[in-house]
């Protein structure tokens, strides 16, 4: 059937019965995919019926169906032209893994980070309302996003009659790791309370068949809300002024599309309480819905297998139950990424100095610079692209603060199959304009390490950014440090006529470059990255043509800050950048995206040669 779905208008006018089969197709059709090129598989397997009723419902594009995150919309792109193309999904050149409004006009928002579907719907419905059309807004949301501050302060502002806003609550209990704190606390207790529903359904049954019905209709509606305030008190979304609806089986299509079309009766914005079975038809990832929230490519029956192999993540949790056995005030701090980080090791070893904040990345780092105003010495865990939310805390919170915090920054530089949203490449530039901030960028496991080592001796904020993956490998004895921190490493050739600055993963590929372009060529590698020492770097470079590559964005990397300090010291030679644009790098494996972004060893050589 899905090969004739071309737009949402075609399941409109299908029977329950097809509708049933569709939704068995897609969620097949979600398993291959993931299992032939990895993906976001459990959280779109759990809400196949609920984007089916969506689309049966609302209008899209003219109504806006907008994806909280974005990883759960598969279901979403099957129904909306992409189904010839579903194979490609997260491949180079395909489509995103994430909505992207440049793919589809049906895709409202680029999204990728938690919280902004709420507010991003609530703008559009006020836009709506400015415009006096009749178009709807409705925000996708799981439970773990509703930890994200963003998604309170929306919900503050989303008391207002005649609102074309709904709230779809994807209750599943699980965001990437296992939900925590309070609001998981309260949708628990919230499921708990199907003993009104059952009776409410059951009340309204009786008096619709009693004569005179109709006149009470009003008496009726009175006792329900009695029995509701008596047996579900205190629901957060009514007292702020939302219309509540649910809990629904969120599995249930012919369910999930009556409740939307009652919603859409309401004179307010309403949420839909549903819950879902993360994993829901594949039931190894029923069971286990925390190994299936992101795959690799995988076999359908045997599942996925857990990997053994060292990671820089791994490495990093290893290390940090290392320094704690030696330093009690260690403590770990992440949001919702416990496992992404390679932390799950050290909460398991120091249950009671392991803190996890949910998707609430900002207050992961203030609450990190209080432990630090406590005494404690916190390591706060993020992926680089979640790092970018967290500017003002950094800067506020903690380094004005003159606190004592690591910051151990996960996924940096180019990240391959989520793409545009997830790339780590601005974490240099933008750490590098706070205050007083040292950042290394280790490029071996032993550095990593050792830049852990210099973190805990230090004070004030520490980043420690590292790539996804394993270390290279290759030959690490052509450098020789120079400064006795052991932060400056250079080849040898003081004679070179060109000298290549580098830092990170990508310094194998430039050393490779060197050797492709012909010229004769020092290269330079830098731990840290910030500050640098730019008195000794320039006197490596002996007024040979400099040339930085850097695996981030040129605007505030290092590249800037070097030809900046050479033009201060009056340097006699050139000083060229190569480093990744203006613009955002799009979705794609990992060759690909270098190659694009010009970091390959041919590419780089070419660079070299044109000095």
């Amino acid at each position: 059937m899905l090969e004739k779905i071309k737009s949402p208008s075609d399941i409109k006018k299908l029977s329950q019965k097809e509708i049933d089969n569709l939704v068995i197709e897609m969620r097949r059709e979600i398993l291959r995919e993931c299992a032939d090129g990895g993906g976001h598989l459990a959280s779109n397997l759990g809400i196949v019926e609920a984007t089916v009723a969506l689309h049966r419902v609302f209008d899209s594009p003219r109504d806006s169906i907008i994806f909280d995150v974005g990883h759960q919309c598969y279901a979403h792109k099957l129904l909306t032209g992409r189904y010839d193309k579903f194979s490609t999904l997260r491949r180079f050149g395909g489509i995103s893994g994430f909505t992207n409004r440049e793919e589809s006009e049906h895709d409202a928002l680029t999204a990728g980070h938690s919280g902004s579907a709420l507010p991003t719907a609530l703008g559009i419905a006020r836009a709506n309302a400015q415009k006096s059309n009749d178009n709807w807004a409705v925000a996708v949301i799981g439970d773990g996003s509703f930890t994200n501050g963003m998604v309170f302060e929306a919900l503050n502002c989303c008391a207002e009659t005649n609102s074309k806003l709904i709230i779809l609550l994807n209750d599943n209990e699980m965001s990437i790791s296992k939900n925590v704190g309070a609001m998981s606390g309260y949708f628990s207790r919230l499921r708990n309370s199907r003993k009104y529903f059952r009776f409410k359904k059951t009340f309204q049954n009786v008096v619709s068949h009693m004569p005179g019905g109709k006149k009470l209709v009003l008496f009726s509606y009175n006792i329900k809300e009695f029995f509701k305030r008596l047996l579900v008190p205190n629901n957060v979304f009514e007292n702020l002024g939302l219309y509540y609806l649910g809990p629904v089986n969120g599995n249930d299509e012919e369910k999930m599309e009556a409740l939307l079309r009652e919603a859409k009766t309401k004179n307010k914005c309403t949420i839909i309480h549903m819950l879902t079975l993360k994993g829901n038809g594949y039931e190894r990832a029923e069971k286990h819905p925390e190994n299936y929230h992101f795959t690799s490519r995988f076999d359908i029956n045997e599942g996925v297998k857990s990997s053994s192999e060292q990671s820089y993540s791994s490495v990093m949790g290893e290390y940090l139950c290392e320094i704690k056995e030696r330093n009690p005030r260690i403590c770990a701090v992440t949001a919702a990424m416990e496992k992404g980080t390679g932390l799950s090791v050290y909460k398991d070893k120091y249950t009671d100095s392991f803190y996890d904040v949910g998707i609430a990345e900002e207050c992961a780092v203030t609450f990190a610079g209080g432990l630090a105003i406590g005494g404690m010495l916190p390591v706060c865990a993020l992926y680089s692209t979640f790092m970018q939310r967290t500017f003002d805390q950094l800067l506020e919170d903690v380094s004005l603060q003159n606190t004592h915090v690591i910051m151990a920054i996960d996924r940096a530089g180019l990240v391959p199959g989520d793409g545009v949203t997830h790339q780590g490449v601005f974490d240099v530039a933008m750490l590098s304009a706070i205050p007083g901030t040292v950042v290394y960028s280790p490029e071996s496991y032993s550095e990593m390490k050792y830049s852990f080592d210099q973190a805990e001796k230090g004070e004030g904020l520490w980043a420690l950014r590292y790539p996804k993956g394993a270390e290279a490998d290759y030959d690490r004895s052509v450098f020789k440090a120079i400064d006795d921190e052991k932060t400056i490493f250079a080849t040898d050739s003081e004679d070179a006529e060109i000298a290549v600055i580098t830092y990170g993963r990508i310094t194998p590929t430039v050393l490779q470059a060197t050797s492709l372009s012909g010229r004769k060529v020092r290269v330079i590698r830098l731990l840290k990255v910030n500050p640098i020492d730019h008195k000794t770097v320039l006197s490596l470079c002996n007024n040979a043509k400099i040339l930085v590559v850097e695996e981030g964005v040129k605007r505030g990397g290092v590249g800037e800050a070097i030809a900046a300090a050479a033009g201060q010291a009056d340097y006699k030679n050139t000083v060229s950048i190569h480093a990744i644009e203006d613009g955002f790098v799009p979705h794609g494996d990992l060759e690909n995206i270098m190659d694009l972004c010009g970091f390959t060893a041919e590419k780089i050589a070419e660079k070299i040669k044109d000095l």
